[in-house]
């Protein structure tokens, strides 16, 4: 086997294939290889952790037919030290693989490529595609992800569940308390209600470059594939159900205040500094008599703060939050004004946009 590659390219290539690949003292040490496959001038790398995988397609000046296994995260870093823009050679022995460009030369112990894991299948009868700009994909994503779970015994709050409902397409995540939902594709004509891992779509998120400007979604019965560029990312799906939660969500709200995201935003931030020792728990007061909307910290032995912004005020109401979990909301937000909706304070916050209804996010009170 052999190539001859521009060392960016390839160094880029290796970067974005090697960060899952895992420690080489895994049960499986061929896990910590990259799969390197020449077939008809057609390059792949390829890694995987067995739940992912990673290929991605390299542009080639010339090659021959091969295949073989090399530790993933040695020769990124390799070929990421080399100079940029110059060709990069990569010839195999057997399993010695000798990767040269210009002076530098190195000599890494491969692996046969029979002991690598098949790689994952999509279903092509069974697949449903979505195909959608790549900026919105990462808008969308980036909205909903922070909301997911990490505690793995509840395997289906740790992902973002993509499910179309009246011929739109929606992803929503939930940790229990916060829920996030967008609608993502406004009309679609194949259905799918799929969860898919966080930790997957953070490797879609980190591989897409300003240069993408398409991404495709493939979806079967245990798996997801995300196609753009040069690069295939393929997932298995959680298995388990995602809540009901378009149940959770309030239809209406007692009373509805909107304000500047900006100002919303910067006082909520004061209130954290000083909540840090409470749980980051702070309290938004409404009042009707002042006109105003507050935003304080818990009292502690650090001290309080308190900030006020004037505003449209129907009902007084008064509600315990999270900080971070109401941070995360303003930050999601993408219009220059947000509405609160409140409906007494053991009810959740409903947290949107002032004109559009793409994007909803909703908090749990904290205990006061």
């Amino acid at each position: 086997m052999e190539i001859e590659v521009e060392s960016s390219k390839l160094a880029k290539a290796l970067a974005i294939v090697s960060r899952i690949a895992v420690n080489g003292k895994a049960t499986l040490p061929i896990l910590s290889n990259v799969l390197i496959r020449v077939d008809t001038r057609k390059v792949s790398l390829t890694t995987t952790n067995l739940d992912m995988a990673v290929v991605d397609y390299l542009p080639v000046s010339e090659s021959k037919d091969g295949v073989v296994t090399v530790p993933a995260r040695l020769l990124a870093e390799f070929v990421g030290n080399l100079p940029k823009g110059a060709p990069v050679k990569i010839l195999v022995d057997g399993t010695k693989v000798v990767t040269k460009s210009g002076k530098y030369s190195s000599t890494l112990n491969g692996s046969a490529a029979d002991d690598f894991p098949e790689l994952p299948e999509i279903d092509e009868v069974k697949m449903v595609k979505f195909k959608m700009g790549a900026e919105e994909f990462k808008v969308g994503i980036n909205q909903v992800m922070m909301a997911s779970s990490n505690d793995m015994t509840r395997p289906a709050l740790t992902g973002v569940y993509f499910n179309t409902n009246e011929e739109a397409l929606y992803i929503a995540a939930t940790d229990g308390y916060r829920l996030a939902e967008r609608k993502f594709i406004d009309e679609v004509k194949s259905e799918v209600k799929a969860i898919v891992p966080t930790s997957s779509l953070s490797e879609v998120m980190r591989s897409l470059s300003d240069e993408d400007e398409e991404i495709e979604i493939l979806f079967d019965e245990a798996q997801v594939r995300f196609r753009f560029g040069e690069i295939e990312i393929t997932s298995k799906l959680i298995d388990g159900s995602f809540p009901d939660y378009r149940q959770l969500i309030p239809k209406t709200s007692e009373a509805e205040i909107t304000l500047e995201k900006a100002e919303l935003l910067r006082v909520t931030k004061l209130a954290a500094l000083f909540a840090r020792e409470v749980g980051g728990s702070i309290v938004l007061e409404s009042k009707t008599s002042t006109k105003t909307f507050s935003v304080a910290s818990v009292a502690n032995e650090y001290g309080e703060n308190t900030s006020e912004i004037e505003a449209d005020i129907t009902k007084d109401e008064r509600m315990t939050l999270n900080s971070r979990f109401l941070i995360d909301a303003l930050n999601a937000i993408d219009e220059d004004k947000v509405t609160l909706g409140f409906s007494g304070k053991l009810n959740p916050i409903l947290v949107k946009n002032e004109k559009s209804n793409s994007y909803t996010h909703i908090i749990m009170p904290l205990k006061s």
